[in-house]
């Protein structure tokens, strides 16, 4: 279909920005700002709790396996895989402990002891590193117990399997806390 040649063409109609009134303009950016405070908040507290998780669990598979002395060539030190356990627990719980301290610092306080870009590479690269020496850990020891069990179940196996799966409870907690810390690095801006 053509135009007659004689008819104007009318622009579309521009949103009047001006007859806004100022409150109903700013209210939807100020609601968006403080929905995504809370957001942040929100997965900061769970990154917070996760590596707290970690810190309990590295920390009862480091006693329990520590205390896993029986006697009888029962003892958790003549065993490498076991003393591959304890290294990582102990490894697990410094590292947990310096990060849930310094979160716990950095959310009473309001003040970054690194900067925020350093702070989310740092937290991404260690969680991954950590989480998969937890899970390293385990998996080597479980093969050695589930040997001895077949041998005989006794106190000195349950100990073994009982903090393996603390090793394997805190891998999941730092797990899920390396996904926050990739999702608050992807979200970082770099300007």
């Amino acid at each position: 279909m053509t135009k007659p040649a004689d008819a104007e063409e009318t622009p579309p109609p521009a949103a009047d920005v001006e007859s806004q009134s100022a409150p109903a303009a700013a209210g939807g950016g100020f609601s968006n700002i403080v929905q995504r405070w809370r957001r942040e908040g929100v997965v900061e507290r769970g990154c917070v709790a996760f590596r707290a998780f970690g810190l309990l669990f590295s920390l009862l598979a480091f006693i329990i396996m520590a205390t896993n002395q029986h006697g009888d060539g029962r003892e958790f030190y003549k065993y490498e895989e076991y003393r591959y356990v304890l290294a990582i627990a102990i490894l697990s719980a410094l590292y947990t402990g310096f990060q849930t301290g310094r979160h716990i610092h950095e959310i009473h306080t309001n003040k970054e002891t690194i900067s925020r870009k350093n702070a989310s590479i740092f937290d991404f690269i260690g969680d991954q590193i950590v989480a998969y020496l937890l899970l390293s850990a385990a998996s080597a020891a479980v093969p050695l117990t589930n040997s001895m069990r077949r041998g005989g179940d006794n106190i000195f196996t349950d100990s073994s399997a009982a903090s393996i799966s603390m090793e394997f409870f805190a891998f999941f907690s730092l797990g899920l806390s390396a996904l926050i810390s990739g999702y608050k690095l992807s979200n970082q801006t770099y300007i």
